[in-house]
């Protein structure tokens, strides 16, 4: 049972920041105040929906007395308590704790792993996947630093994502994602096992992360394409190292300032990673389960060309789909992934 007295402080925020949002708000406080009232407006919601089933129930047990109405408080009553622990339950996930930076845009860097050229290819394959899952969402997709491998696919390849609520999307893509198909390059006809590891980094705002310019060396050299042709002949590519840390990033379009502050977004969203992931560790948290541990040395999903069948491995879940996931239908992954960590969660609460 949910304690009233927590609901009704929920509405009340709720309804303090909708009057200042209406017109007392300072310009400072918009983007903050508007971020939780949107977190907000589906609890509310809930708890709206939640209340209407009790006052429901108050109703018809009042008509129990009335001969003539009894019948229908009876089956009134049955149907609002059969509905009663569903609109608890939808408050308790409303109310689950969350990510700080599931509103962020998002970063992400796929690496080609294991299998040589066909790792490389596949790395390209999970570019455009969720290129085009980004673009099915309305999300813009923009490539900020790439290394071509000689036969085409990525060597590295790393992405900005923009839009709404982008990192609560896609964190749980995070880990190793394994190929198995007959290469192009394989005459043999013979089944190949290859991989490649995505990381997915919420994008760190200049708030989140201060970067002393001691802390860093930047260096321009000439932009160089596939195979070391070069784009232009001017020293317009950036490369910035982070000197505590000895995260390296480059950027290399044709425009130096472009370059630089495409680096440094980068390079901020790694250290911000390297906090959090600091955090994590010095709160010792206990929650390392299959769902969302961010571990990215872990494989979590397996494509099969042969058998056209897509396997996600933290929660056991075959979709032979395989073609249209590669075009960017990944929703029912997400949606699969999203509640199974919700369900972990749920788990965490009960004593």
């Amino acid at each position: 049972m949910i304690a009233p007295d927590k609901l009704e402080q929920i509405r009340q925020r709720f309804a303090f920041i909708e009057a200042k949002l209406s017109g007392g708000a300072d310009a400072s406080e918009l983007a903050s105040l508007g971020r939780e009232y949107s977190e907000l407006k589906p609890v509310v919601e809930q708890i709206d929906a939640y209340q209407g089933y009790l006052e429901a129930i108050n109703e018809a047990e009042a008509m129990l007395d009335d001969p003539e109405m009894r019948d229908l408080a009876e089956e009134e009553l049955k149907e609002m308590r059969a509905r009663l622990p569903e609109a608890e339950r939808a408050i308790t996930l409303a109310l689950l704790p969350k990510d700080e930076a599931d509103h962020k845009p998002a970063i992400i860097e796929i690496r080609a792993g294991t299998g040589g050229d066909e790792a490389a290819l596949f790395a390209g394959d999970l570019l455009r996947m969720y290129q085009r899952f980004a673009e099915n969402r309305g999300w813009k997709f923009e490539i900020v630093e790439e290394a071509q491998s000689a036969v085409g696919g990525y060597k590295e390849v790393v992405a900005n994502v923009k839009g709404d609520g982008v990192f609560a999307v896609l964190k749980y893509e995070s880990g190793v994602h394994r190929v198995q198909r007959v290469p192009t390059t394989e005459s043999g006809g013979r089944i190949h096992t290859s991989a490649a590891t995505v990381a997915v980094l919420p994008e760190a705002e200049d708030v989140d992360i201060d970067i002393p310019a001691s802390d860093i060396r930047i260096d321009t050299m000439r932009s160089s394409g596939a195979g070391g042709q070069h784009v232009n002949t001017t020293d317009s590519a950036v490369r910035i190292t982070h000197l505590p840390t000895g995260i390296v990033v480059t950027s290399s379009e044709k425009s130096q300032h472009t370059n630089r502050a495409k680096a440094m977004q980068v390079l901020r969203t790694r250290l911000y990673d390297l906090k959090r992931q600091e955090l994590d560790d010095a709160r010792d948290a206990t929650r390392k389960g299959q769902v969302g541990s961010g571990d990215r040395s872990e494989r979590i999903r397996t494509y099969n060309f042969p058998q056209g069948r897509v396997t996600d491995h933290r929660i056991n879940l075959t979709l032979y789909k395989l073609d249209q996931v590669m075009q960017g239908d990944l929703d029912e992954f997400i949606e699969a992934l999203t509640a199974a960590d919700q369900a972990e969660k749920l788990a965490e609460l009960d004593p």
